[in-house]
């Protein structure tokens, strides 16, 4: 009986602590954060009102599908910056221990921005690269609308099915209900500074 209480115990303290991570979900509102980029330019998110929606992606130099998808996704950002959606490219893997922002400035996103300490990546719980998340902007505050995959072939473009993050940012300018919420992200597991 003892041994029961002990574990019962145990399931509900570390219940406790899972619950309380603080991790966003989809339907929350994102509190404002503020990241150093390559061209020595800090970007805080309520920098970005005027946006419709924000585009996060977590991602790196160093991971394979990184790289797979680095065109795709500059294309992507390239094409929706007209019509008012804004990406930032994130590097969980910056900082002390990690790439610096010289290394950063070999890719080709823009803004690129290091999350030194993990800050962001940990509140949003990003655990791969490349990860997404989209943010519809509300009048200055900030939703998350969805959160995980690009797509559903991150080895070949042009085998693709499902364009999950193309279709979130077509139906969050259409003001249509987001149908995917979240899409498990393939990618390279982020490094824990």
């Amino acid at each position: 009986m003892k041994q029961l209480f002990s574990f019962v115990t145990a399931f509900l303290l570390s219940a406790g602590v899972f619950a309380q991570s603080g991790v966003y979900k989809v339907g929350d509102n994102v509190a404002d954060f503020k990241l150093q980029g390559t061209n020595n330019q800090s970007i805080a998110l309520s920098d970005l009102a005027d946006a419709k929606t924000v585009v996060l992606v977590f991602t790196n130099n160093q991971c394979p599908y990184a790289k797979l998808y680095e065109s795709r996704l500059v294309t992507l950002a390239s094409n929706y910056g007209a019509k008012g959606v804004q990406f930032l490219f994130i590097n969980p893997g910056a900082g002390d221990a990690g790439e610096t922002l010289q290394d950063m400035s070999a890719r080709q996103y823009s803004p690129y921005l290091a999350d030194e300490g993990q800050q962001v990546s940990k509140q949003f719980g990003a655990t791969k690269t490349p990860e997404v998340f989209v943010l519809h902007n509300n009048g200055g505050e900030f939703t998350l609308k969805y959160k995980g995959a690009i797509d559903d072939n991150p080895q070949m473009e042009s085998g693709v099915k499902n364009f999950y993050l193309r279709s979130v940012i077509d139906e969050i300018l259409a003001n249509r209900p987001v149908s995917a919420g979240d899409k498990r992200a393939t990618g390279c597991l982020i490094k824990k500074y």
